[in-house]
């Protein structure tokens, strides 16, 4: 399979760790959306990103739509190891939760944060490259605060976030605390919970890519890599 991404986007991210949850290895290929390159807007012509090529060679268009497909098609196999629960109700508040952290955080604070410290530097000024923005960015950071609170309620109310084992609820939390730890946004003694939580995450094999990622001209906090912090 071929995955299109973005290194700096959660959904891409989330997707990744997915699919090495369920022993996946992808080629990756890098995608810039806002350039709008026509053989990639032939594959999705919304342009955006993350993209799946699958064995059938067939484009699945979203991280929604990626993560339903192979939880079809490898979750069965993977048998209490699933990323997906049994029971309707369970299965509802892990969906819930997917769509918080990769729809409303992402949102609210992960893109605006990811746009205006590296995707403007990647872009033209045609593009809508140049200076960040700090009104976004206190926006955005004040909203990373909120996310992170109710991320650190839930670390500490319950075993994993969905419940008692992981599930996809945790990858997408963890892509989008991956991004925004890479960027150095995120005041861990502040939740102490949900930085246990991260940790024990973090330790995963499938998390290992992304603590190898790095940007041009935006080094991570030392912190980053660190699985003991």
């Amino acid at each position: 399979m071929l995955l299109y991404h973005h290194t700096v986007s959660a959904p891409s991210r989330f997707v990744r760790l997915l699919l090495a949850e369920y022993g996946e290895t992808p080629q990756l290929v890098e995608e810039m959306p806002w350039a709008r390159r026509p053989e990639f807007m032939q594959i999705n012509p919304a342009g955006s990103v993350p993209v799946l090529m699958s064995e059938a060679e067939t484009g699945i268009v979203g991280a929604y739509a990626i993560s339903e497909y192979l939880d079809e098609t490898r979750g069965p196999i993977m048998r209490e190891r699933r990323l997906m629960p049994g029971s309707p109700l369970e299965r509802a508040e892990v969906r819930r939760l997917v769509d918080w952290f990769l729809s409303k955080a992402e949102s609210d604070a992960t893109r605006p944060i990811a746009r205006e410290r590296v995707f403007k530097l990647q872009m033209t000024a045609a593009e809508g490259g140049g200076a960040p923005d700090s009104a976004v960015l206190r926006a955005a950071r004040g909203n990373v605060r909120q996310h992170m609170r109710y991320l650190g309620w839930l670390a500490h109310s319950r075993n994993l976030l969905a419940g008692d084992r992981l599930t996809l609820a945790d990858l997408a939390a963890g892509a989008m605390v991956s991004v925004l730890d890479y960027l150095g946004e995120i005041d861990w003694g502040s939740e102490p919970a949900a930085r246990d939580w991260y940790q024990r995450l973090k330790s995963r094999p499938s998390f290992r890519p992304l603590l190898e990622d790095r940007v041009r001209r935006v080094p991570p906090p030392s912190h980053y890599s660190d699985l003991d912090f």
